[in-house]
């Protein structure tokens, strides 16, 4: 089992992400980008949607381990591939921060969601391996 320490940081450090997400959508993305050419405009709607879905895949994934911790459903439910981190390529891409054309808001975003998405990809490796040796062995 993960750590419960641990499971509550990164918990914690997801909520806080989806919100500040949701917040800069809200109320920065459509009122500073009116006056950018319309290709950047759609660079920034992708990217945020990278943002959002990267969050929302961790935070599933969080709370089936949340409901393994808590007996709802087992080790090998949760080891399935119904309950396996998603988004693959599109959220495991690390490109976005580094595009000077990008608000610095949203680059940040993007740089601290990749890095939780790509911890938390390991953990649902490590944790789907160590069902599969438990159920070999």
């Amino acid at each position: 089992m993960i750590a419960a320490t641990f499971f509550n940081g990164t918990y914690d450090e997801t909520m806080a992400l989806l919100i500040e997400a949701r917040n800069y959508i809200a109320y920065h993305e459509s009122g500073d980008h009116r006056s950018l050419p319309p290709h950047v405009r759609l660079q920034i709607s992708y990217e945020s949607m990278r943002v959002t879905s990267r969050l929302t895949q961790v935070m599933a994934w969080l709370l089936a381990q949340k409901a393994v911790h808590a007996g709802e459903i087992s080790q090998e439910v949760a080891a399935s591939d119904e309950f396996a981190l998603s988004g693959g390529e599109i959220c495991s891409d690390p490109s976005g921060p580094d595009n000077e054309d990008l608000p610095g808001g949203l680059r940040s975003l993007l740089e601290r969601s990749h890095r939780l998405y790509m911890r938390v990809h390991r953990l649902d490796e490590q944790f789907r391996d160590r069902v599969a040796q438990l159920a070999v062995g």
